[in-house]
């Protein structure tokens, strides 16, 4: 049969008729063969499979074949044996080396012939160990795709135990050589199909031993940080990662990122390579390890790495946006990449030339999911453009690329920058001794403590909390100057832009601190933010009397004009805004704009009724306490007149002294018993600071008309409110037995909202209208309720609305000892309210019971629990209003000190500061500059390797160190400006509880 069979392919006759003996050859199978027969049909059969000269011989080979082991099995089974199979795999067949493919199609083919016969268990071991064999040669992915398919039909072929751990390891191994030189398309999808294949074969032997996974993954790692320059990986290894359980991830990332054995090199090598699988089209998950790494690394602060990676890979994973089929991925990317890389612009400045472009294609492809694609990738660009503003040059174009799509709003991109820079990742993957000190989840800095700078550190934070006049300040152009303006400046730039948990002000302590103030000591904070308001005053306006020489100078010189109008365009779609210095005309510095307000003061003679009047600016209102003001809601005129404190008075020289027997009085009786609800308030305080005044006894006025002293009525009027109003409490009284000033403990109840009694026409009609002369006993009530003929000689009272932006604490018994910390708001909470322009007569006070409850009311509606923090010294927390209104009903100690209440518009009525909302106020942050961008830029670089050393040297130690750390405490069980029983905090360190001053 088999010699029939070979003449008939081998003859000249037509397809038909060889077609037609071809069948008949094949009912033969049916009828009884002898082995001799079955024998030489199987070789024959063979030869035609792997040697045959056309499509025509093999077709029959194979056809034959198949019948005859059908009906012939264990003849078959005797002609492929053991020594049959290991010629075909070791020395090939004829002419084909044993490495073809058609050897292994023949093994396939015949094993399936064999499926449910005993042969195949016989020749499992042996092919066990020729399929390791043959992976070891690192075949071509035909050859390895074909195995795959053959150990996957049979997986009784598939190594076992240490011999698959060596298979897999070794077929990893060869996954690196998958080089794919075609170029046509059909030839690249079967390339990626016969990838494909031989992945989804570990996946199998992975799920079957488990035990395998782990050597094979090393491997693959051992691959990709390859350092050699001779050896790059196939990007084939792309396709393995879709198989990794993603259960494994903070396992594995964990591994690689604190095994101290992997060289930097090695890891930047690995990292590149893995970013590189984004090209690869059908690997899931490959964005998600990447990612994970990227996290990994920053945990354990190898910034080195995530710098260089990814300077040198940005632009490639970008180039990735422009093919479908990765897009998704490679944007994910791409995202993290950007927004983690934060201290710096030059990440975001290598990609800029290409997004113009990338945005028109997408645009323009009509595809149905670049739409979507488009809007993410839109958000990720404001984002970018509002971290690094400054550059329009840069960005014009691009905006206007993008300028119909959405634009997220500010909140969402602030807590996008926060939760994706490196010192704000997890630390999960490090241990107690690793962890990163990046800035807190409120994304906010802190600042350090240089010794006792606590009330210099409470003061930066609630003016930087001023939003307006962050806004101006970041907006002067300063470059070059060395001014205290510039300092600020400065760092008002490192508080916003810094990737440290905490900045250290030193050159900002010796540019501002008082020359009488001694280095290392308590200070007052009150006055600090006096002095410091004072010298930006005078600076400014002596920078401007320079420039008199023209009424416009030019815009490049530092002068007070170019102090306020050098307001740099944000990159975002800032609106433009008017110049503050030409819509008021009248030079007003920053400090004037922003702080300044104006008191009346008029003292009218009781015996002649003349009138002494003048008009001078304040910056902050110094409240004096009365001790029985609780008891009949205002001051005694006898205090008052020994007591009365200027809007200007400091409160460390002066402030409300009362005898020592009530100071002690009123300490002792707090220090035991606790007040909670406070009897005083804000606006108490208020009304007390302006209600009328007697002065008499050893407090008389001189009367030049009289030429002597005489009884007197003073009454104190604000006629121009501040946008910012600065409010002192003066809670340290003189007790002239010790010498030494005493803290007065009242709890006093702060508002959210308060309104400030704003008198426009002056007072100066007190002198014709007042004919009668008081009597000698004034008293209390006439005091803080004028009467009627005061009240309409006075004029009708505009109560100016203001909502409370921060506040300062002072945590302790003495102003020579304690601790500041400070409370502040969000300023941008509060923009859209406006509120009601409210006229009455004196009748009532600042704000009444009612209006206060009813204002509360609303105060604590609108704040939300993320617009509070708490800044101590280098700590700073979420925390909220009631927090706040509380602190000295649980810490008796800590009592509100210095307020800032913060102007709102009133429909309807034109303010004092000029247009677009009191002409002093900008609607989004101002783009960085550059010199203080590089500034920031270099510092965060510096930190980053810091932190890097710190963490090497530690790692070093980490396995054999054990260290527990006292959780911080809640804000309900000790202060928020104590360390403990020494009365005062200062930053939360632990070997600081002897300190007595912070």
């Amino acid at each position: 049969m088999d010699k029939i069979l070979e003449a008939l392919v081998s003859s000249s006759h037509p397809l038909t008729v060889k077609r037609a003996i071809v069948k008949k050859v094949m009912e033969a199978a049916e009828k009884e063969v002898t082995e001799e027969q079955c024998q030489a049909l199987y070789h024959l059969t063979t030869r035609l499979i792997l040697l045959g000269e056309d499509a025509f011989q093999r077709q029959v080979g194979l056809q034959v074949q198949e019948a005859y082991a059908r009906y012939h099995r264990d003849e078959f089974a005797r002609f492929f044996s053991k020594e049959y199979v290991l010629g075909l795999l070791q020395q090939g067949y004829g002419s084909l080396d044993h490495r073809d493919p058609a050897i292994l199609d023949f093994l396939h083919g015949s094993l399936r012939l064999l499926i449910s016969c005993p042969a195949v268990l016989e020749l499992a071991p042996l092919l066990q160990t020729e399929v390791l064999r043959i992976i070891c040669e690192r075949p071509e992915p035909a050859t390895c795709a074909k195995l795959a398919t053959i150990l996957m039909d049979f997986p009784q072929c598939v190594p076992r135990e240490k011999a698959g751990v060596l298979f897999c390891q070794q077929l990893v191994r060869t996954f690196t050589y998958f080089n794919c030189p075609a170029t046509e398309e059909r030839e690249l999808r079967e390339y990626v199909t016969q990838v494909t294949r031989v992945s989804v074969l570990l996946q199998g032997i992975w799920k079957a031993e488990l035990a395998t996974l782990l050597p094979s993954l090393q491997e693959v790692f051992a691959v990709i940080s390859s350092t050699d320059p001779s050896f790059e990986p196939s990007i084939a290894l792309a396709s393995l990662v879709q198989h990794i359980p993603l259960q494994m991830i903070t396992f594995l990332i964990k591994s690689l990122t604190t095994d101290q054995n992997v060289k930097d090199a090695s890891m930047t090598q690995a990292l590149c390579r893995m970013i590189d699988w984004l090209s690869w089209p059908l690997a899931n998950h490959v964005d998600t390890w990447v990612i994970a790494l990227l996290k990994g690394l920053a945990a354990v602060q190898k910034f080195t790495i995530l710098i260089d990676v990814t300077l040198l890979k940005i632009e490639q994973v970008f180039n990735r946006l422009w093919y479908p089929i990765v897009r998704q991925g490679a944007l994910v990317v791409l995202s993290h990449m950007l927004l983690s890389f934060q201290h710096s612009p030059e990440a975001f400045h290598l990609v800029v030339p290409h997004i113009v472009p990338l945005v028109k294609s997408l645009k323009n492809d009509g595809l149905p999911n670049s739409k979507t694609f488009l809007l993410q990738f839109a958000e990720l660009v404001h984002c970018m453009m509002y971290q690094y503003s400054g550059f329009p040059d840069l960005y014009d174009s691009i905006l206007e690329s993008i300028k119909e799509l959405p634009k997220p709003n500010e909140e969402k991109i602030k807590f996008v920058l926060n939760q994706s820079a490196w010192t704000s990742q997890s630390n999960s993957f490090a241990s107690g001794l690793l962890k990163i000190t990046g800035k807190s989840e409120t994304g906010k800095t802190g600042l350090v403590n240089l010794g006792n700078t606590c009330y210099m550190n409470s003061i930066i934070q609630i003016l930087f909390m001023a939003t307006d006049f962050r806004r101006h300040v970041m907006s002067l152009h300063l470059n070059g100057s060395n001014t205290l303006m510039k300092k600020l400046q400065l760092l008002f730039a490192f508080l916003a832009h810094t990737q440290r948990a905490a900045y250290s002000p030193r050159s900002f302590l010796e540019g501002s601190r008082p020359s009488w103030f001694t280095a290392g000591s308590q200070q007052d904070c009150s006055e600090y933010l006096r002095f410091l308001l004072d010298r930006l005053h005078e600076e400014e306006k002596t920078l401007s009397a320079f420039q008199v020489t023209s009424p416009k100078p030019e815009p490049a010189t530092t002068s007070a004009e170019t102090l306020n109008n050098a307001v740099s365009q944000p990159v975002a779609d800032m609106p433009s805004h008017p110049d503050p210095v030409a819509a008021n005309g009248d030079g007003r510095t920053l400090v004037e704009r922003m702080f300044g307000g104006r008191l009346s003061t008029a003292i009218r003679c009781l015996q002649c009724h003349s009138l002494s009047e003048k008009e001078e600016p304040f910056t902050d209102l110094s409240l004096a306490f009365c001790p029985s003001m609780s008891k009949c809601h205002g001051p005694t005129d006898e205090h008052k007149s020994s007591s009365s404190v200027g809007p200007c008075q400091g409160a460390v020289n002066g402030g409300s002294e009362s005898s020592e027997g009530s100071v002690k009085e009123g300490a002792g009786t707090r220090m035991e018993k606790p007040v909670v609800e406070p009897t005083l308030s804000v606006p108490d305080l208020v009304d007390y600071f302006l209600a009328p005044e007697i002065l008499e006894n050893e407090n008389c006025y001189f009367c030049e008309r009289c030429a002597s002293l005489q009884r007197a009525e003073k009454v104190m009027r604000v006629v121009a409110a501040p946008e910012y109003l600065i409010l002192t409490l003066l809670r340290f009284s003189y007790d002239a037995t010790c010498h030494v000033r005493r803290k007065i403990l009242d709890n006093v109840g702060i508002p959210p909202h308060m309104s400030l009694p704003l008198r426009q026409h002056g007072i100066s009609v007190l002198s014709s209208s007042s004919s009668d002369s008081p009597e000698s006993g004034e008293n209390l009530a006439k005091k803080l309720k004028p009467s009627q003929k005061e009240d309409g000689m006075m004029g009708n009272r505009t109560n100016m609305p203001y909502v409370l932006g921060s506040v300062v604490v002072h945590s302790g018994m003495s102003s020579e000892s304690g601790h500041y910390y400070s409370y502040g708001r969000n300023g941008s909470s509060t923009d859209g309210y406006v509120a009601h322009p409210s006229s009455k007569t004196l009748e009532s006070s600042s704000l009444s019971e009612s209006s206060t409850a009813s204002q509360e009311e609303m105060g604590c509606a609108d704040h939300k629990s993320t617009d509070w923090f708490l800044f101590n010294d280098s700590r700073v927390t979420f925390t909220n209003f009631e927090s706040l209104r509380n602190v000295t009903g649980r810490f008796p100690k800590d009592t509100a000190y210095v307020l800032i209440y913060r102007k709102q518009e009133v429909s309807g009525q034109p303010s004092n500061s000029g247009p677009a909302v009191n002409g002093s106020r900008l609607s989004g942050e101002p783009p960085l500059q550059k010199e203080l961008m590089d500034a920031i830029t270099k510092d965060n670089k510096l930190f980053l390797q810091e932190q890097e050393l710190n963490a090497r040297a530690r790692a070093l130690q980490a396995t054999a160190a054990s260290c527990s750390f006292r959780p911080n405490g809640s804000d309900d069980n000790e202060p928020p400006g104590s360390c403990g029983p020494s009365g005062g905090g200062g930053g939360g360190g632990f070997n600081t509880i002897s300190r007595l001053v912070f």
